[in-house]
């Protein structure tokens, strides 16, 4: 059965249009009037059923105050002062790329290492998803469809249910962005060690808006207020953020601190005895004595980031 796409208006009268996925010529009940559909307002619109209802969300939200990171008396003192539920608009966009990515990969090793120019096809179907507009506050940039059941679009039904927000930008920005994952995926997909030149043809290319379903949620803690986004779909954490724990923050500043000193002191000692044994060390030492100092360096930059960006826990789902 052919999807309807629903909240487009007929220019002349205004009246709703019900648009057949695909179609490029539709006539207005109401005046009959014909129009062209074209541009942004003929993107076929989507939209995600809502499968966590209000407790579940407010579950993964408790959830999301636990661990030894955060605040330790987050659990007892946070109070859930708001939750609704919110249709955000996504642009959609899936091609099938053919085409080739041409480069170097290394083969060999020791001195016989070099490396070889290779050629890598690529046969491969592209989905990306990237936020219709401005989504800082809910911090939730990208959405994830693989599994989920897409429905058309339905504005009064989603109106009933929470808040819909239209989507901003354009089509074409969209589009280039899309574009622009797809040739990364591409090399990714080659695994080549140098990338010279990508030649790719996006085949079969559609962009269309997504309405997906995100629970939001604010908290206070200590009269600071805070906000979790939970997944309408799944009910798992996309976003949020939480106080710290002044204690882990201790820890990891002290503990990064002394154990990077241990391994640059142990490290140097350990390979100058080697050194010592050794006729001719070599440009080679240089490398060996920088060896623990970088990794003493490193955890002690570590312990450091902890402790400094710490007193706010941001939370951010890699891959939703």
């Amino acid at each position: 059965m052919t999807d309807v796409i629903t909240g487009l208006s007929c220019p002349i009268c205004n009246g709703t249009l019900a648009v057949r996925e695909g179609q490029r010529i539709v006539k207005c009940p109401y005046c009959s009037n014909c129009s062209v559909v074209k541009g942004e307002r003929g993107v076929p619109r989507y939209q995600v059923a809502r499968r966590a209802d209000r407790d579940a969300a407010a579950q993964a939200v408790r959830g999301f105050w636990g661990g030894f990171n955060r605040a330790l008396d987050l659990r007892q003192r946070a109070k859930i002062t708001e939750l609704f539920l919110a249709y955000m608009p996504y642009w959609r966009g899936q091609a099938d790329a053919a085409g080739w990515v041409f480069g170097q990969k290394e083969e060999g090793s020791g001195d016989s290492k070099r490396k070889v120019p290779r050629e890598q096809r690529i046969m491969e179907s592209m989905d990306w998803t990237g936020a219709a507009g401005d989504v800082g506050e809910f911090g939730v940039e990208s959405i994830s469809t693989a599994g989920k059941q897409f429905a058309a679009y339905n504005s009064d039904q989603l109106h009933r249910e929470g808040m819909v927000f239209e989507p901003g930008g354009s089509q074409a920005d969209a589009q280039q962005h899309a574009r622009e994952s797809w040739i990364g995926r591409a090399k990714q997909i080659a695994h080549l060690d140098e990338v010279t030149q990508v030649w790719l043809r996006m085949l079969r290319e559609a962009m269309s808006l997504v309405y997906y379903p995100l629970w939001v949620a604010r908290y206070t803690y200590r009269n600071r207020i805070y906000q979790v986004v939970v997944d309408g779909y799944s009910g798992k954490v996309l976003y949020g953020k939480a106080p710290g724990n002044v204690l882990f923050r201790a820890l990891m500043l002290v503990g990064g601190t002394g154990l990077g000193a241990c391994v640059i002191v142990n490290g140097l000692a350990l390979v100058v005895g080697i050194l010592s044994q050794m006729d001719n060390p070599g440009e080679g030492a240089l490398f060996l004595l920088a060896i623990p100092v970088i990794a003493g360096a490193a955890l002690i930059a570590g312990g450091y980031r902890l402790f400094r960006f710490g007193e706010e826990i941001e939370h951010r789902e890699k891959n939703p």
